[in-house]
Protein backbone atom coordinates (compact mmCIF):
# COMPACT_ATOMS: atom_id res chain seq x y z
CA UNK A 1 0.00 0.00 0.00
CA UNK A 2 2.46 2.21 0.06
CA UNK A 3 3.79 2.27 -2.78
CA UNK A 4 0.01 3.16 -4.27
CA UNK A 5 0.03 6.26 -1.32
CA UNK A 6 3.25 7.29 -3.13
CA UNK A 7 1.71 6.86 -7.02
CA UNK A 8 -1.06 8.87 -5.71
CA UNK A 9 0.54 11.43 -4.62
CA UNK A 10 3.06 11.78 -7.44
CA UNK A 11 -0.18 11.89 -9.93
CA UNK A 12 -1.83 14.65 -7.69
CA UNK A 13 1.20 16.58 -7.46
CA UNK A 14 1.61 16.14 -11.14
CA UNK A 15 -1.67 17.33 -11.92
CA UNK A 16 -1.32 20.35 -9.59
CA UNK A 17 1.65 21.29 -11.32
CA UNK A 18 -0.11 20.59 -15.01
CA UNK A 19 -3.20 22.80 -13.40
CA UNK A 20 -0.86 25.61 -12.48
CA UNK A 21 0.29 25.50 -15.55
CA UNK A 22 -2.99 25.51 -17.41
CA UNK A 23 -4.00 28.75 -15.31
CA UNK A 24 -0.77 30.60 -15.22
CA UNK A 25 0.73 30.19 -17.99
CA UNK A 26 -2.22 32.39 -19.54
CA UNK A 27 -1.89 34.88 -16.49
CA UNK A 28 2.04 35.15 -17.47
CA UNK A 29 1.26 36.33 -20.93
CA UNK A 30 -1.04 38.75 -20.18
CA UNK A 31 1.06 40.21 -17.51
CA UNK A 32 4.39 39.59 -20.14
CA UNK A 33 2.46 41.54 -22.95
CA UNK A 34 1.19 43.77 -20.51
CA UNK A 35 5.32 44.96 -19.76
CA UNK A 36 6.04 44.98 -22.92
CA UNK A 37 3.15 47.16 -23.97
CA UNK A 38 4.52 49.61 -20.93
CA UNK A 39 8.50 49.09 -22.55
CA UNK A 40 7.13 50.28 -25.94
CA UNK A 41 5.51 53.44 -24.10
CA UNK A 42 7.92 54.79 -22.06
CA UNK A 43 10.67 53.93 -25.36
CA UNK A 44 7.88 56.92 -27.17
CA UNK A 45 7.64 59.14 -24.49
CA UNK A 46 11.42 59.19 -23.94
CA UNK A 47 11.69 59.62 -28.10
CA UNK A 48 9.60 62.36 -28.09
CA UNK A 49 11.42 64.12 -25.11
CA UNK A 50 13.99 63.57 -27.43
CA UNK A 51 13.20 65.53 -30.05
CA UNK A 52 11.84 67.92 -28.10
CA UNK A 53 14.41 68.81 -26.60
CA UNK A 54 16.41 68.53 -30.53
CA UNK A 55 14.19 70.96 -31.61
CA UNK A 56 14.36 73.90 -28.45
CA UNK A 57 17.76 73.46 -28.84
CA UNK A 58 17.68 74.24 -32.50
CA UNK A 59 15.39 77.11 -32.20
CA UNK A 60 17.93 78.50 -29.19
CA UNK A 61 20.54 78.42 -31.59
CA UNK A 62 18.83 80.01 -34.13
CA UNK A 63 17.87 82.83 -31.75
CA UNK A 64 21.55 83.82 -30.87
CA UNK A 65 22.62 83.53 -34.23
CA UNK A 66 20.06 85.96 -35.32
CA UNK A 67 21.25 87.93 -32.36
CA UNK A 68 24.77 87.65 -33.08
CA UNK A 69 23.82 89.25 -36.68
CA UNK A 70 21.92 91.54 -35.49
CA UNK A 71 25.03 92.95 -33.23
CA UNK A 72 27.59 92.42 -35.91
CA UNK A 73 25.26 94.82 -38.76
CA UNK A 74 24.74 97.05 -35.52
CA UNK A 75 28.57 97.40 -34.81
CA UNK A 76 28.90 97.60 -38.84
CA UNK A 77 26.31 100.47 -39.25
CA UNK A 78 28.33 102.43 -36.35
CA UNK A 79 31.53 102.12 -37.84
CA UNK A 80 30.53 103.23 -41.17
CA UNK A 81 28.08 106.09 -39.80
CA UNK A 82 31.32 107.25 -37.80
CA UNK A 83 33.33 106.74 -40.80
CA UNK A 84 31.82 108.94 -43.21
CA UNK A 85 31.11 111.75 -40.11
CA UNK A 86 35.00 111.44 -40.17
CA UNK A 87 35.28 111.71 -44.05
CA UNK A 88 32.65 114.83 -44.47
CA UNK A 89 29.82 112.81 -45.60
CA UNK A 90 29.14 109.60 -47.48
CA UNK A 91 30.11 110.41 -51.00
CA UNK A 92 33.71 110.88 -49.10
CA UNK A 93 33.30 107.47 -47.71
CA UNK A 94 32.53 106.33 -51.17
CA UNK A 95 35.83 107.79 -52.88
CA UNK A 96 37.86 106.36 -49.90
CA UNK A 97 36.36 102.96 -49.70
CA UNK A 98 36.78 102.93 -53.61
CA UNK A 99 40.70 103.86 -52.49
CA UNK A 100 41.22 101.18 -49.83
CA UNK A 101 39.80 98.82 -52.33
CA UNK A 102 42.41 99.89 -55.38
CA UNK A 103 44.77 99.27 -52.70
CA UNK A 104 43.71 95.77 -51.53
CA UNK A 105 43.59 94.61 -55.35
CA UNK A 106 46.69 96.22 -56.12
CA UNK A 107 48.77 92.88 -56.11
CA UNK A 108 46.61 90.65 -57.70
CA UNK A 109 47.78 89.62 -61.24
CA UNK A 110 44.75 89.63 -62.82
CA UNK A 111 43.90 93.49 -62.69
CA UNK A 112 44.72 95.08 -65.63
CA UNK A 113 42.70 98.48 -66.28
CA UNK A 114 41.28 100.84 -63.26
CA UNK A 115 38.45 102.59 -64.10
CA UNK A 116 38.81 106.11 -61.99
CA UNK A 117 35.45 108.22 -61.64
CA UNK A 118 35.78 111.34 -62.93
CA UNK A 119 33.49 114.74 -60.77
CA UNK A 120 30.54 113.42 -62.96
CA UNK A 121 30.79 110.33 -61.82
CA UNK A 122 31.29 108.91 -64.84
CA UNK A 123 34.53 106.66 -65.56
CA UNK A 124 37.21 107.60 -67.89
CA UNK A 125 36.69 104.50 -70.32
CA UNK A 126 40.15 103.19 -72.11
CA UNK A 127 38.69 101.24 -75.05
CA UNK A 128 41.08 102.11 -77.88
CA UNK A 129 43.77 101.34 -75.77
CA UNK A 130 43.00 97.67 -75.19
CA UNK A 131 44.17 96.29 -78.30
CA UNK A 132 47.85 95.35 -79.21
CA UNK A 133 49.51 98.85 -81.36
CA UNK A 134 50.57 97.93 -84.74
CA UNK A 135 54.54 97.49 -85.00
CA UNK A 136 55.21 100.18 -87.65
CA UNK A 137 51.73 102.71 -87.07
CA UNK A 138 51.61 105.51 -84.38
Amino acid sequence: MRGFGTTLAGIVGVLIVVVGVMVGLPTYNVYRKQMAGKAAYEQAVQDRRIRVLEAQAALDSAQLTAQAEVARARGTDEANRIMAQSLGGPENYLRWAYIDMLKETADQQDRQIIYIPTEAGMPILEAGQRGARPAGGN
